[in-house]
């Protein structure tokens, strides 16, 4: 127990950097995917039969496939394959791959979210806008948006809270998140080794910031009551 005190402020170091690239990754995600997401969506609905064909097969294939084959081929294969490595070396070069990997997934699925969404609101609603003189994109963000944002709240907070946890994916390409810093010292980190206690620690690190999300989702969930 004295030597596990002893390892303690270097352990929670290491996971408090390895926490700061996790949540890096997760806020650029949903900053990336979120509006990708929308316009994928308008594309699988459009009439322009092309474009929603190639927009429900990409959803398909990246929904239809693991994202950690994603990311291993976002990753090495323009260097293996074309013989042009274009993410840059070094962690920041990783964290771009992993970024784009993250945001080109997360968006497939909040697109299926969004059409349900979107889908939801009675055609009658549309009709009425037509009729008041309104245009089309005026009655998407001014009558159906906003009903669809109270519809796609609770989904959403799943998948958010999913992604939470799917980040520690990223370091198949040895993205140094909050589980590679954890597991680093079974291996041999800053003088320590053979140590699997910190690897635990880390779920400390994901529940808290869960049940944080958690709160703030459901107060999110709780304001959007007057679209009722």
């Amino acid at each position: 127990m004295s030597l596990i005190m002893e390892q303690m402020p270097i352990v929670v170091k290491a996971l408090n950097v390895g926490f700061l690239q996790t949540l890096k990754l997760f806020f650029v995600t949903l900053l990336g995917a979120f509006p990708l997401g929308l316009l994928i969506a308008l594309g699988s609905m459009s009439k322009f039969k092309p474009l929603s064909i190639f927009t429900k097969l990409f959803v398909w294939i990246i929904r239809g496939t693991p994202l950690m084959i994603q990311l291993l081929i976002i990753y090495y294969f323009p260097g293996l394959v074309w013989h042009k490595p274009i993410w840059g070396s070094g962690e920041a070069g990783r964290f771009l791959a992993a970024s784009v990997a993250f945001i080109i997934n997360y968006s497939c699925y909040f697109s299926e979210i969004y059409r349900g969404g979107i889908q939801s609101v009675p055609v009658g609603q549309e009709e009425a806008g037509l009729v008041l003189g309104m245009t089309k994109t005026q009655i998407f963000f001014r009558i159906k948006l906003l009903q669809m944002i109270k519809r796609i709240v609770p989904p959403i907070s799943n998948e958010i809270i999913t992604l939470v946890k799917d980040t520690s994916l990223s370091r198949i390409i040895a993205l140094q998140e909050i589980i590679w810093a954890g597991q680093a010292f079974m291996k041999g980190s800053n003088g320590i080794s053979g140590a699997i206690w910190p690897l635990f620690f880390t779920a400390v690190y994901y529940l808290i910031w869960n049940g944080a999300l958690t709160v703030i989702l459901g107060k999110v969930e709780k304001k959007l009551e007057y679209f009722r």
